[in-house]
């Protein structure tokens, strides 16, 4: 590797003023709301708290500290890391959002902690690496890292050492990113989705169990919370606090008479919980255990302790459970089934409407809105939240989304769920695990969720072993399938994409009333949801077009369009040609689509050859479906397979117009003028000898 023999002159470098040990290092970020720069870390502290300026309700706690640096560069490090939390930034340098920050951070302590322990390094007393040393760190990262990934983010981490040199006591004086060999392009287009997408044979069991969660379990749940909370909270309320002996005695009483067993705990009455629920402290019962003894006589003593509340709901004609848990963590336990129900709701969020895992982990209390029609019916559903991805605004812009009736249901389970004085959905519950008193995170952090999917998963497979059900959650290859947050956005897409007549299906399905989805999905413009789907639909095309170039079914073709719809197939075969070999992988065939795409759009009734100049839809760049008119529209082609679909079609008013009684005159009147058309139009474009 080695170092070019002449560079581009740098811009001039910002003023900088050093930074003095009791200036706030958060000084130029925008701060939570309740938090005063004056709570915040100073850059004389070996430990940075970066909290304060986490704005999103889901971000990790994250902080910087120092001495986990070698002490040789601990003073760099400061430096650098002021400027990139409080600038100023060099011209050209975008400023880093907190979570990067801190990703920097773990990349270059590594990498100072390799470069500390060269021997070599002794001979520097200066911290500054030379070339050789980053010659030899890449190969070190060859031989230690097999992912690009990882290596890319390190190596860029030390790029910052150059970029903010002239602000730095000792920065990096050469440019790492002319070394030879250093830059990794990836393989892949940027910006291409990489995303995996939940196969279909994980995602219908996983979305069938959350549904049942959300409308068949919840209000078992939900009932068996409402009898547990009080008993949860009781434990810090009850140190001071004696017994009611009356109350004692009828909770004795209504056991024995029940011969219900008392609630055990080890083969012992627990002591504890009865103490929760008379509302006194544990010692107070010492003085009546002979009486709590003799009870436990009667009644017995049961294997757990167990709420007064039993499930009401069914499964396939059977109560889907016996009791709810208390105390324990089973699979049955009220602690477990709130993780599983709240779980069973994100999931149901996140694959229903298209929102990031972000949005979703701020939406709040109210934030549904329900139209209904004059008879009272809701029809419409909109979910408020924030947006951040391609805002302006760090702390998120307002958004909405149109969702169907399973994500008003899912919303309405989770404001039920939160206590009252609780306004975020996914904020901790008082029985859940995976966000930590003190924490930045209000809400369930994305790692978090991504365990409680596999959680999920897991309680799901055991119960359906338990009950001797077949609808388990299957596994992918041999193991099961990895979940995270980003792949229910992507799976959404693809599905939309894929559905039978694209566009239209997808309204129909997800109950929305324009043709026009997308905006629906996306709470702004710069969502990106749209270009998404589009996306995969490309790719459906693509695959659909090289399969009838491939069986010659192109041919066929007959309608005002078919000659250039010939034309134009024959030129992407030509292109897949010119590619070497047949395109099956889904990136190779959207990148083919992207550059020769044939604006070729295949429908169950008509295939489109768009062109703008002659179209009547009214589309700009790609066919409008809410304005086709297929049977006026020049630029429509019929396979074979549109030709059958039209002689059903009028296979279907024949027999809606023989019906008896006799349909009103003028419905009748348009029944016959449209199947005069599609028969006419039918009959001018059959095809004509080979």
């Amino acid at each position: 590797m080695t170092v070019p023999a002449h560079a581009s002159p740098s811009p001039p470098a910002p003023v900088c003023h050093p930074a003095g040990d009791q200036d706030y290092v958060l000084s130029g970020r925008p701060l939570r709301p309740g938090t005063s720069l004056e709570e915040t870390s100073r850059s004389g502290e070996d430990r940075w708290d970066l909290r304060a300026a986490i704005l999103q309700k889901q971000g990790k706690a994250l902080a910087l500290d120092f001495a986990t640096v070698p002490p040789r560069y601990q003073a760099t490090a400061k430096e650098l890391f002021y400027l990139l939390l409080a600038g100023p930034h060099p011209h050209g340098v975008a400023e880093l959002s907190i979570s990067t920050i801190r990703q920097k951070f773990s990349a270059l302590a590594s990498f100072w902690h390799w470069l500390d322990a060269r021997p070599a390094s002794a001979a520097h007393p200066a911290p500054v690496p030379a070339v050789s040393d980053l010659e030899d760190y890449h190969r070190h990262l060859l031989a230690a890292t097999r992912t690009r990934g990882p290596r890319v983010t390190r190596k860029s981490a030390i790029r910052l050492l150059w970029f903010y040199r002239h602000q730095l006591s000792h920065g990096l004086p050469f440019d790492p990113g002319h070394l030879e060999d250093w830059a990794e392009p990836h393989p892949d287009r940027p910006g291409e989705n990489r995303t995996d997408r939940i196969p279909e044979p994980v995602m219908g069991p996983l979305l069938a169990w959350s549904l049942r969660f959300v409308t068949d379990f919840s209000g078992d749940i939900l009932a068996a919370v409402s009898e547990a909370t009080p008993l949860h909270a009781a434990e810090h309320h009850t140190t001071e606090k004696h017994l009611d002996t009356r109350a004692l005695e009828a909770l004795l009483a209504r056991h024995e008479a029940e011969r219900r067993p008392l609630p055990g705990f080890h083969g012992k009455v627990n002591m504890t919980f009865l103490a929760r629920k008379l509302g006194c402290h544990r010692a107070s019962l010492a003085r009546h255990a002979d009486r709590i003894s003799a009870a436990a006589a009667t009644a017995g003593i049961d294997d757990g302790t167990y709420l007064d509340t039993r499930p009401t709901a069914s499964l396939d004609g059977e109560a889907w459970l016996s009791r709810f848990d208390y105390s324990g963590k089973g699979y049955e336990s009220v602690g477990t089934l709130t993780r599983m129900m709240q779980t069973a709701c994100y999931i149901t969020i996140s694959y229903l409407s298209g929102m990031r895992d972000a949005e979703i982990k701020h939406l709040r209390r109210g934030c549904l809105v329900t139209r209904r029609d004059p008879g009272g019916v809701p029809y419409r559903w909109k979910v408020t939240s924030l947006a951040f991805k391609g805002e302006n605004d760090p702390a998120g812009v307002t958004a909405t989304w149109s969702v169907g009736r399973p994500v008003a249901e899912a919303i309405t389970v989770l404001e039920r769920l939160q206590p009252a004085g609780e306004d975020l959905l996914f904020a901790r519950l008082a029985f859940r695990e995976g966000v930590r008193p003190g924490s930045a995170n209000a809400a369930v952090s994305s790692a978090a969720t991504s365990s409680a999917l596999a959680a999920f998963t897991a309680w799901v497979n055991d119960y359906c072993g338990r009950q001797h059900r077949h609808d388990h959650i299957p596994v992918h290859g041999e193991a099961p399938w990895l979940f995270t947050t980003r792949q229910f956005r992507r799976s959404l897409a693809w599905h939309i994409a894929r559905r039978p007549g694209g566009v239209i299906a997808g309204a129909l399905q997800y109950r929305h009333h324009a043709i026009q989805l997308f905006e629906g999905y996306a709470g702004t413009s710069d969502s990106g949801f749209r270009a998404e789907v589009e996306s995969e639909q490309a790719i459906a095309r693509g695959e659909h077009l090289l399969a009838v170039i491939d069986q010659h079914h192109h041919d066929q073709l007959t309608g005002p369009a078919a000659d250039e719809a010939l034309r134009r197939l024959e030129e992407l075969g030509e292109h897949q040609r010119l590619a070497g070999q047949v395109v099956t992988d889904p990136r190779r065939l959207e990148r083919l689509m992207k550059r020769h795409d044939p604006a070729i759009y295949p429908g169950k009734y008509v295939t489109c050859v768009y062109s703008h100049a002659k179209a009547l839809c009214g589309g700009s760049t790609q066919p409008d479906l809410s304005g086709c008119q297929p049977l006026r529209c020049r630029n429509v082609a019929l396979t074979p397979g549109n030709r059958d679909a039209l002689a059903e079609e009028i296979a279907d008013l024949d027999a809606t117009l023989s019906t008896r009684p006799a349909l009103p005159p003028l419905l009748q009147s348009r029944l016959r003028d449209r199947h005069q058309a599609i028969s006419a139009f039918l009959a001018s474009n059959q095809p004509g000898p080979p």
